[in-house]
């Protein structure tokens, strides 16, 4: 079974001119106990580290918030997203509902991606159900599997100064979105994920085909005013 990581997109389906790009380093995470893949074999994989495409200072966030994992309690109503997810999230997004059922936004500080693609769209979805907001505040950065956890928001607000940075996936074999057919499941979990979100089936297929617009190793940055253009935000700085 592949595990795919460090997630979005799939077979470039539409072309798009990619933005710079900015690559920092490559981490070598062994998927073992507490990380383990669908099939739940183990694997090794490479997840790069992507720096902000500016000088990056993020948000504060306030000292001695409860954590749940990549989640932080701001307040009564708000929850802030500031590391990557992985195969643990779901469970701890549903423990961090139950103990703070009030939560109606997450604040999306520092979303450097994912460590498990399957599980962040478990994830995702779970966001929508229970209609929960995305915000990027000023400084905000949102990046590869982050992305999907945006497009999640039942409300998506940008403010400026946020910014966006996706690719195309690599799985631990190193084959990459155009390594398979349009319609491998692959493929299709990505395109029936966008149309969840609320995107029609083109316009699936044209987003997913802006993020695999450069490789795996690489990174296409844009903000607020292009992320509005591919779908409503109901603020963008």
């Amino acid at each position: 079974m592949r595990s795919l990581i460090a997630c979005l997109g799939l077979a470039c389906l539409f072309a798009v001119s990619p933005l710079s790009a900015q690559v920092i380093e490559y981490e070598t995470v062994e998927v073992g106990a507490d990380r383990v893949d669908s099939g739940g074999e183990r694997s090794l994989f490479t997840v790069p580290v992507f720096e902000s495409a500016a000088p990056f200072t993020p948000p504060a966030i306030p000292e001695g918030a409860a954590a749940y994992g990549p989640f932080r309690i701001l307040d009564d109503g708000r929850a802030a997203l500031v590391d990557v997810t992985d195969g643990r999230s779901p469970a701890l997004f549903a423990a961090m509902l139950r103990d703070h059922p009030g939560i109606a936004t997450i604040e999306m500080v520092d979303c450097p991606g994912t460590e498990d693609d399957l599980a962040n769209l478990r994830l995702g979805r779970m966001i929508r159900e229970r209609g929960i907001a995305m915000h990027v505040p000023a400084g905000g950065s949102v990046r590869s599997g982050g992305v999907e956890l945006f497009l999640a928001g039942a409300h998506r607000y940008v403010d400026a100064g946020a910014e966006f940075a996706v690719h195309s996936w690599q799985d631990d074999t190193g084959l990459e979105p155009g390594d398979y057919s349009v319609n491998a499941p692959e493929n299709r979990r990505y395109l029936d994920y966008y149309r969840q979100m609320g995107m029609s089936p083109i316009e699936a297929e044209a987003f997913y085909g802006m993020t695999n617009s450069v490789p795996f190793s690489s990174a296409r940055w844009f903000g607020a005013a292009e992320m509005s253009l591919w779908v409503p935000l109901e603020n963008a700085g």
